[in-house]
């Protein structure tokens, strides 16, 4: 019996997992598919443990988008090839499985939703947005990033990956960003995220500020502009070595949010995101499960879904 929640995948940081995680047993020479195997099983897991009534596998239009860039130009450059504006290739064996999930994603009816200019990130904002209100919201990732999402008046939650997988993640509500880091909400924590930076996405932050001295900051003047109102009027409580280091950082700061903060407005189609009751294609179902051995991985999906 299914209840009206939605799952919004954050589809690449799935199948990245599923690619490292799930062993290869495919005869040599023939396409890989331990991603798609994997990303659909957490898929069927998913959807069979939350019994959710909407579905939507968000997608990655742009990896590096132009406003992000424009706004901080070191914005994940680690992640270029060197010497162009090329992202470096993701892993060899990955790059042919992606179409394949993206057919089985159509196959089956689940709705892929990118926006042009615009991360999955994006993406999954702009859907909450859109929907928080109207049913409780589980994001599906394992990326830190979109911990500013929860909210628990608006029954939005993050099921983070990274540990414990689909099957165990750890479920991030406010009480667990209280408990993490100190913080009240996922504003505070998109607040917290400019402060410190991340080196993963060539994000500066302020000098010297950690995760720790960002939290009790945010904590304490309640936001970022409520923190950086405090050092513009004097505070006396900011001094020494960290006012200099905020005063410094205020040209990051200007720009920090721009690049942190996920689009809630990103140009997502609407597009009807319910469970899927019928195979959308099944010539093409029948297809990828005969070529790359995908029959065990689509019964789980369809049994899931209710349609085995």
């Amino acid at each position: 019996m299914t209840t009206d929640r939605l799952l919004l995948l954050d589809s690449a940081s799935l199948y990245f997992r599923a690619f490292f995680g799930v062993p290869e047993t495919g005869a040599e020479g023939a396409v890989p598919t331990n991603a798609v195997r994997g990303f659909l099983d957490m898929i069927a897991s998913l959807v069979s443990r939350s019994q959710a009534s909407h579905l939507v596998a968000c997608w990655d239009n742009d990896w590096r988008p132009a406003f992000r860039v424009e706004a901080i130009p070191t914005y994940k450059t680690h992640r270029l090839t060197e010497g162009s504006d090329v992202q470096e290739e993701s892993p060899e064996a990955l790059t042919p499985q992606v179409p394949i999930i993206r057919d089985a994603l159509a196959a089956l009816g689940i709705p892929r939703l990118g926006a042009d200019g615009y991360e999955a990130d994006d993406v999954i904002g702009t859907l909450v947005h859109r929907h928080k209100g109207t049913m409780p919201i589980d994001v599906v990732t394992g990326d830190r990033d979109l911990f500013q999402l929860v909210d628990d008046a608006a029954q939005v939650r993050v099921l983070y990956t990274a540990k414990g997988g689909v099957r165990a993640p750890d479920v991030v509500t406010q009480a667990f960003l209280a408990e993490k880091y100190g913080i009240a909400d996922g504003d505070q924590y998109a607040d917290m995220a400019i402060l410190r930076g991340d080196s993963s996405d060539g994000l500066p932050g302020v000098k010297g500020i950690g995760d720790k001295t960002a939290a009790k900051l945010i904590t304490t003047y309640g936001s970022l502009a409520g923190l950086r109102a405090a050092v513009d009027g004097g505070d006396p409580a900011i001094k020494g070595a960290q006012r200099t280091r905020l005063e410094e950082g205020s040209d990051y700061l200007d720009v920090g949010p721009l690049v942190v903060r996920v689009a809630r407005d990103a140009p997502v189609a609407d597009v009807p995101i319910t469970l899927p009751m019928t195979v959308a294609d099944p010539v093409l179902m029948s297809k990828l499960a005969t070529e790359h051995g995908l029959t065990n991985s689509f019964t789980r999906v369809l049994d899931a879904l209710g349609m085995a």
